[in-house]
């Protein structure tokens, strides 16, 4: 009891000294440093009803005192959800031993405990983890909802430091310090130029690809273009007009909208590498993206400069406005016969999925080959010509290339092998992930397919013991068109996982229309560039006891 009156006594003096002292106020109410808090003398009690006094006193002070301690404890708690981070400590907890953190606006929050519980399982939430929410946030629209801010706010464990807000200067001679901010889920393969992919987990999310986290393949740096005085020169046929249009000027061409899947070259290169060691990015699944595109015919824009099919060979050339430091540009070439094709339906585009081509992604215009290899899908167009040749660029003639496993960098001739422009029919495992575990009972099984030209696929087959039995997957997505078929289509299947397997050596293959099927290994289609890498994918995955 002697304690308790020592404790509460002190609180009574400190709050009479709160009038005259209003500057120590925080110092007195809410340090947490013994040292602010000054020492006073116990009260004591004299005369005949001291006894009875000092108890009327002790309970009015246990009063006071419990309102006092709860202030306190008020205070305490408000220093401690104030705590101030920076953004480097945020980004060192990113796994379950470090604990897992997040930002939203200027707030932090500790998520650890919450990653197992979240909706749209651990590995989407693990996507933001020591980094923002927001990118994230912005992909799905559900989140922006008061339950979920309220739910994540019970999480909270302190600020950011303000001055982590300012961006980090940038020196101005560097060709790469005007490029456009990217999305934080990309996996980056290179910075400059940059060159990235979406994680597996996102890819196969939506039919078609967010523009923030569509694969991104750029050669030089990304060109900061006027629309206002863009110009995109068309060299006109013999006799005909050479035409400059504006974006005001594509835009009064009909307008077309087509929904078509673009693959690097070089997607799944990664697999190669583990084969015999090769030169490119190293792609893993995610060289590949699909969006609905809108923009002018091309074949109605060469006729307007007076383009028409010609019995002789001839193609048409594209470049483009990035280039490097001596000026060369980006170009590439498809043949004519495809480009006034109207059924080819070739674009120049100026929208992807709804909105202005990204600055990444071409803006404000770039072509769109439907069903052929992305490099000729030349993006920040500045001029088309027809040629009796094929673009003399470094990347038509020098790259995109496949060739014989014997054939090296030594005995290379690059003028033996065509340029690549349909791709070979494709498919991959996106959930789930390799070295995964999954639950006994049922797994479920997710990937993309797709084939080139146009043809359509028609079918799936999965297997969960490296290839020796199998299952059709279920395809869905948009129906395609005969020849037509220039988007992927997604596919799954839910399979009984064997009982009494602790392991499953998941496999897929894809057929297409023209019963054209993936090679089931990578060796007898290795290359030396790493291209066209399309044999069975393989994912390997431990079962939960």
């Amino acid at each position: 009891m002697l304690l308790l009156h020592r404790a509460v006594v002190l609180r009574l003096q400190q709050a009479c000294r709160l009038k005259s002292i209003p500057s120590r106020i925080y110092i007195q109410a809410c340090s947490t440093n013994d040292s602010f808090r000054p020492q006073y003398p116990s009260l004591t009690f004299s005369g005949d009803n001291s006894s009875t006094r000092g108890w009327k006193v002790m309970g009015t002070l246990l009063g006071l005192g419990a309102v006092l301690a709860y202030q306190d404890h008020r205070c305490r708690a408000a220093q401690e959800s104030t705590r101030i981070y920076t953004k480097e400590e945020v980004s060192s907890h990113t796994s379950p031993e470090t604990g897992i953190w997040v930002t939203l606006g200027s707030e932090v929050f500790d998520v650890t405990e919450f990653v197992d519980l979240h909706p749209g399982g651990p590995s989407k939430l693990m996507l933001a983890a020591g980094g923002p929410l927001e990118p994230f946030w912005a992909l799905y629209a559900v989140h922006n909802q008061s339950h979920v801010r309220e739910l994540l706010a019970q999480y909270k464990i302190g600020e950011l430091n303000p001055e982590d807000k300012v961006a980090p200067t940038v020196e101005t001679s560097d060709p790469y310090a005007d490029d456009p901010v990217r999305h934080p889920a990309l996996k980056v393969n290179s910075q400059r130029p940059f060159n990235a992919e979406p994680p597996p987990e996102l890819l196969t999310e939506n039919y078609i690809t967010p523009n923030p986290i569509f694969f991104t393949r750029n050669h030089l740096p990304v060109p900061n273009l006027d629309p206002d005085t863009y110009r995109l020169h068309i060299v006109g046929a013999p006799g005909g007009q050479s035409l400059s249009l504006s974006l005001d000027d594509l835009h009064n061409f009909p307008k077309y909208e087509i929904t078509v899947t673009l693959q690097c070259a070089g997607n799944r290169r990664s697999e190669m590498t583990q084969v015999k060691e090769v030169k490119g990015l190293e792609w893993r699944t995610g060289a590949i993206s699909t969006a609905r595109w809108a923009g002018a015919r091309l074949c109605d824009v060469l006729a307007q400069a007076g383009h028409q099919l010609c019995e002789t060979e001839a193609h048409v050339c594209f470049e483009g406005l990035d280039s490097d430091p001596t000026g060369t540009a980006y170009g590439a070439s498809i043949p004519l016969a495809r480009a006034m094709d109207p059924e080819a339906e070739v674009l120049l585009a100026y929208e992807m999925n709804g909105q202005p081509l990204p600055r990444d992604h071409g803006f404000p215009v770039r072509v769109v080959v439907p069903g052929v290899v992305g490099a000729r899908h030349v993006k920040w167009l500045g001029r088309v010509s027809v040629q009796p040749e094929e673009s003399y660029s470094h990347w038509q003639r020098r790259d995109y290339k496949g060739f014989s496993p014997s054939v090296d960098w030594d005995t290379v001739d690059f003028d033996s092998a065509p340029s690549i422009q349909e791709l070979p029919v494709q498919s991959a495992i996106t959930e789930p992930r390799d070295g995964e575990t999954v639950e006994s009972g049922e797994v479920t099984i997710k990937g993309y397919a797709w084939s080139g030209g146009g043809r359509a696929v028609i079918r799936v087959d999965v297997s969960l013991d490296g290839g020796l039995t199998w299952q059709v997957a279920k395809l869905d997505g948009e129906e395609q068109r005969p020849r037509k078929a220039w988007a992927w289509r997604l596919w799954q299947l839910q399979a009984p996982v064997p009982a009494g397997q602790k392991e499953l050596n998941i496999v897929c293959k894809a057929v297409d229309d023209g019963y054209n099927v993936q090679p089931d290994t990578v060796a007898p289609i290795w290359n030396l560039r790493g291209v066209l890498s399309n044999a069975w994918h393989r994912v390997h995955v431990f079962v939960a006891p």
